[in-house]
């Protein structure tokens, strides 16, 4: 198997912190692993979590898949460390980049996981932060790719929130060549900077529309995506939320208005009955728990890829 160049930089901060061909190049190493036929012993290999947010499917898969490859974890739980006690990040990366051979976090501000990655000399993964999601880009498009085959004729609808994961659909999707549209109410658009950043490195004219009806949006679309409405840290917009997305749910009448062959993402946690239906969640349309498994496959190729 080829092995294209090491990342833009040696961190994964971004989805655009990767080319076309790198992305391509850990879709196939994920699918191998999934598919149980590539074997690797890191076992002198570390992983350090540093998780500011709570996490289930990010930690867990990330803990997994450094075991499976070999490795082992250390959890730098910020209550239990003196992250939290307000040691300076640029000390804190400095002495964990001689403990750990990849650091993966998961905080608030994306300015912080590029401190880290500015004084850390290994690795730094984005395990989420408010601006982008990464790692769950790489499983999502992992997943249309087992559906599809290849990104060439998928249209993606996203209907919810502009927020973190959209922004990395927006991202990997202009990388890959995908049709990405989302849907959300008048004032929850993406971030402006990372529309513009995707349109600088799509190769597609006008690959990304924006609109506030999901009816026009699943037209013919393969994919529809959703999140929660209020993200961490948004517990106090909650009620003014589920106001303002009223008529975006994905239920079965919006899922009949898409393609017949069109399957069903989310990526957890899910409010049933809010962002999505019971009905849809549990349906034959349903690819979400593959989705969640596939977290396991891509984050088990993504450090596989940064370690070799």
């Amino acid at each position: 198997m080829l092995k294209p160049n090491k990342l833009i930089n040696k961190n994964f901060l971004s989805s655009l912190d990767m080319t076309y061909e790198e992305v391509n190049h850990i879709l196939e190493l994920a699918k191998n692993f999934k598919n149980k036929s590539l074997e690797t012993d890191f076992k002198d290999k570390v992983l350090g979590l540093i998780f500011d947010k709570s996490s289930t499917r990010t930690r867990v898969s990330f803990q997994v898949a450094m075991s499976r490859l070999g490795g082992t974890t250390i959890d730098l739980n910020p209550n239990t460390s003196q992250i939290g006690r307000g040691e300076p990040i640029k000390d804190t990366a400095r002495v964990l980049s001689r403990y750990c051979d990849v650091l993966a976090i998961r905080t608030f501000n994306q300015s912080e996981i590029e401190e880290y990655a500015k004084w850390s000399s290994k690795p730094v993964i984005n395990a989420l932060t408010d601006i982008e999601h990464p790692c769950q880009a790489l499983a999502d498009f992992m997943t249309i790719k087992e559906e599809f085959g290849d990104f060439e004729k998928v249209v993606l609808t996203f209907i919810g929130d502009g927020n973190n994961v959209a922004n990395s659909l927006i991202l990997c999707g202009a990388l890959l060549g995908v049709e990405v549209r989302i849907a959300c109410p008048r004032g929850y658009e993406p971030n402006p900077v990372v529309i513009d950043k995707a349109n600088s490195v799509s190769k597609k004219n006008n690959f990304l529309r924006i609109t506030n009806d999901p009816y026009s949006a699943v037209s013919g679309a393969n994919v529809l995506y959703t999140d929660v409405w209020s993200s961490m840290g948004e517990e106090n917009k909650m009620e003014d939320k589920d106001k303002d997305f009223k008529g975006f749910t994905i239920d079965s009448d919006l899922v009949e208005k898409a393609n017949k062959d069109a399957i069903v993402l989310h990526c957890l946690p899910a409010y049933r009955s809010k962002e999505i239906t019971d009905e849809v969640i549990d349906s034959k349309s349903s690819r979400i728990f593959d989705q969640a498994e596939n977290r396991l496959h891509a984050q088990q190729a993504l450090l596989f890829y940064l370690l070799s």
